[in-house]
């Protein structure tokens, strides 16, 4: 495969050889190069492919716009130049407003979505590339945010009005009859897709093998994922890489930043997983159930320590749409001991989660098991 850049997130943001953030993402290199495959899975040109790279670009310019970014959205544009000029089309504008609904409510999405996109012409596969395009822009965004944010340079919206907790799903049914949770839980539940997963067997020897190396063979979700498997080996590369590595932030609080990400966005699925992992990590089980327990409109980091406020602020900061995450979070997290390594950890558990609700909540729904 063809790569555009050794590391975009690094260019964009500005960081300088020497400094700490370079140290701390060089000591995070399996996230910092699968993020980048990530990029280069989704950007380059596609043999049989039924999303041109023109309208690939197209959608990411503006998910990067609704995001807030400046320095992705130019970055997006200016690839759109070298290219053809794009025909404005139905089929294109589904994926557009799909991408708006994605990009600030993701929560709000339905089978009905999918269905519009069918209708204009998306095939499945498309319709998964899509999802993952739109999320993936989503956390690209949130970690270019931070890395500024933490090298010290200018972002747009800053705020260190506290963010508080948002939208989500209420039905008690899901579309297929299943029983639906109303509320956040860490309790465990079930999920599943609005459109078909790919059957096992619809999958290849080499691609089988890959789908078994990282325990996706029995999953809906990640069966469904793998109708676009190089962006899923990577995305799935990039988690590991963000959440399964040694020093730095106690993955206890990795996990705290997944939930809070997870209840700003309004994923009861994803945060039950992960609000589950953060009271079994750090034994604080009713603090970890007090912050999904806040209402819409409720501040999360209300009643925690100091060290998981400051955690909790900027990880909620960070997930609003657009973020807004300040040099003021950054500066609190430092006030409460917290290095740079610490806080890019931080600051990409939260950001991976800005990519991973936006699939989960838009692809299918969660039941209770």
């Amino acid at each position: 495969m063809t790569t555009y850049s050794t590391d975009l997130l690094e260019k964009l943001a500005e960081i300088a050889p020497s400094s700490e953030l370079k140290q701390a993402r060089d000591t995070r290199d399996a996230a910092t190069r699968h993020a980048q495959g990530s990029y280069d899975a989704l950007f380059t040109e596609q043999d049989g492919v039924d999303f041109t790279l023109a309208e690939r670009l197209r959608l990411a310019q503006n998910v990067a716009r609704w995001h807030g970014d400046s320095q992705l959205t130019n970055h997006y544009s200016e690839r759109l130049q070298d290219l053809p000029d794009i025909d404005e089309t139905a089929r294109l504008d589904a994926a557009l407003t799909h991408g708006e609904r994605l990009s600030y409510k993701p929560a709000s999405a339905t089978p009905a979505h999918l269905q519009a996109l069918k209708k204009a012409g998306w095939s499945v596969d498309a319709i998964v590339t899509i999802s993952q395009l739109i999320a993936f822009v989503s956390f690209q965004s949130r970690a270019l945010r931070s890395y500024r944010l933490i090298g010290g340079k200018p972002v747009e919206n800053a705020s260190n009005k506290p963010v508080g907790a948002a939208f989500w799903r209420t039905e008690p049914n899901t579309h297929s009859g299943r029983d639906a949770p109303q509320a956040f839980t860490q309790e465990e539940l079930g999920w599943e897709p609005w459109i078909p997963s790919k059957r096992l067997e619809e999958f290849d020897e080499a691609q089988q093998a890959i789908l078994a190396k990282f325990g996706h063979t029995d999953s809906d979700y990640f069966r469904l994922l793998g109708r676009n498997l190089p962006v899923l080996e990577q995305r799935t590369l990039t988690d590991k890489g963000i959440f399964y590595t040694s020093g730095g932030l106690p993955r206890k609080e990795r996990e705290l930043a997944a939930t809070v990400a997870s209840k700003i966005n309004g994923c009861i699925y994803c945060a039950s997983v992960h609000s589950r992992k953060a009271s079994q990590l750090s034994k604080q089980t009713e603090d970890v159930q007090r912050l999904i327990d806040i209402p819409p409109g409720g501040i999360l980091s209300k009643e925690q320590s100091p060290r998981w406020q400051a955690e909790i602020d900027f990880a909620a900061a960070l997930s609003a749409t657009p973020p807004v995450a300040s040099p003021e979070h950054i500066k609190a997290l430092r006030d409460q001991g917290l290095n740079e390594l610490e806080i890019v950890d931080l600051a990409q558990s939260a950001a991976f989660f800005a990519w991973a609700n936006r699939l989960m909540l838009t692809l299918g729904e969660p039941f209770n098991d």
